[in-house]
């Protein structure tokens, strides 16, 4: 089941993406989020865009996905950035189309004219992912991010409405 996001799955969202946080770099942040991070983080994106869970037939929150504005100059107004996080132990389910794919008509409902996806580079899964819901690989920045004591390519893909 796909729904909005509430203050009260905070805690299961930390235990996602913690996991990315502390294990790839997937994510470029290096210090785990708290709960209370988690949930004023939840409050402010929802205000303007969707923020989404998955949740399985036992209620436990497997995956989330949600939008931001791509930049802050009022030009970029139709654009947004996309982030989703799947529970390491849920891949290959079809939870990340599934949000994607519930996800995609509320932002053309809401004049959103580009998505875009940033993906730290190699990554294959997301890279594949991605062009298979139709996004095309517009840019890529050298060795633009370092964890892990490791430079990071981050290659974006768009998605035009």
């Amino acid at each position: 089941m796909i729904r909005d996001a509430e203050i009260t799955d905070a805690s299961a969202l930390c235990g996602i993406y913690n996991y990315y946080i502390e294990n790839t770099s997937v994510t470029f942040e290096e210090q785990k989020v708290s709960v209370q991070e988690m949930q004023h983080r939840i409050e402010d994106h929802r205000k303007d865009f969707p923020w989404l869970v998955c949740v399985n037939e036992a209620g436990s929150v497997t995956g989330y996905c949600y939008a931001t504005k791509w930049r802050q100059r009022s030009a970029y107004s139709h654009s947004v950035e996309l982030s989703i996080y799947v529970d390491k132990d849920q891949h290959k389910k079809g939870i990340a189309t599934a949000l994607y794919r519930e996800l995609f008509p509320l932002l053309k409902n809401m004049n959103v004219h580009v998505m875009v996806a940033g993906i730290s580079l190699p990554n294959d899964p997301s890279r594949l992912f991605h062009e298979k819901l139709g996004f095309s690989k517009i840019a890529q920045f050298r060795e633009i991010g370092k964890k892990f004591g490791v430079w990071t390519d981050v290659g974006y893909w768009e998605y035009l409405f």
